[in-house]
């Protein structure tokens, strides 16, 4: 079964391809196409209606003569009627995008005929109009140039905003992204850093008093006669129990007012060294005795 399949053909070493003969089409040869209807028509010898999509075996041939813009070739296709067999003719219309009929049937609807219908109607009413009003018909040349203006510049903005969008790189545009994630993340790290000295600083609530100077002396004579009794004071202190606690939990911090001048200040501490001098000469002569 394998040399029934063969893909190779032998070529003599004297062919030319030259030789053989060219098969000569003619000019306007017909091709046979299987096409749908483009629109709803009516036979004209049976009456009956075709709907739009109905599927034909149509030939196809170039209208000789006959271009759009003088580029564009127009095609004719024939086809039969599916109840009486008559032969319909359309052929395409480049211009409005769209298939005329031009024998054995008719069309039922035609969209660009509404709008051409339209389109007139308002120019005989503009004429109708100009015809005996030279105001008017200054009007409207003037809403016409400004019409053609506003167009003008629409366009020229158009223009600018492709220039633009056609100057931007996609390096410029990756750049312009890192940048925002730069800013974004040293936004989110200030924020951060913000929020841990708040709760570093607001979270501990501390009870500062302000004492004066003379309080202070006193405290200074207590603390000193309290370390002549350390002994006493360590015992009440081994007695006390570890749970309890005397004072509510709050940091206390005695700051000292400066508001007497250096001299008053050092006057007042030599006093205070000759009476704490004295009071301890007068506890030891009164342990002696």
């Amino acid at each position: 079964m394998a040399e029934r399949k063969v893909l190779n053909k032998y070529y003599p070493p004297d062919f030319d391809p030259a030789k053989i003969p060219k098969r000569r089409k003619p000019k306007n040869q017909q091709m046979k196409v299987r096409n749908m209807l483009p629109m709803d028509i009516q036979c004209k010898k049976c009456g009956d209606f075709i709907g739009k999509g109905t599927k034909f075996n149509m030939r196809k041939e170039d209208v000789i003569g006959e271009t759009y813009l003088d580029k564009i070739q127009k095609y004719r296709f024939y086809f039969k009627c599916k109840k009486c067999s008559a032969e319909i003719t359309m052929k395409t219309d480049p211009q409005n995008s769209d298939y005329t009929v031009e024998s054995g049937a008719a069309r039922i609807s035609e969209p660009w005929r509404a709008k051409d219908e339209v389109c007139e109607e308002k120019r005989r009413k503009r004429d109708a109009e100009e015809r005996g009003d030279a105001m008017k018909s200054l009007e409207n040349r003037t809403l016409d140039s400004k019409r053609d203006m506003d167009i003008l510049y629409n366009l020229d903005e158009i223009k600018s905003m492709k220039s633009r969008h056609a100057c931007v790189s996609n390096d410029a545009m990756l750049e312009t992204l890192q940048r925002s994630v730069q800013v974004q993340q040293k936004e989110k790290l200030g924020e951060e850093d913000e929020a841990l000295i708040k709760s570093l600083f607001h979270g501990s609530k501390e009870n500062i008093r302000r004492i004066d100077d003379d309080k202070l002396d006193d405290t200074s004579d207590t603390v000193s006669s309290g370390l002549d009794g350390s002994g006493t004071s360590q015992a009440g202190s081994n007695k006390r129990k570890p749970t309890e606690s005397p004072f509510k939990s709050s940091v206390i911090k005695f700051v000292k007012k400066s508001s007497k001048p250096k001299t008053q200040a050092s006057e007042e501490n030599k006093k205070a060294s000759v009476t704490s001098n004295v009071s301890k000469s007068l506890r030891q002569r009164y342990d002696e005795e």
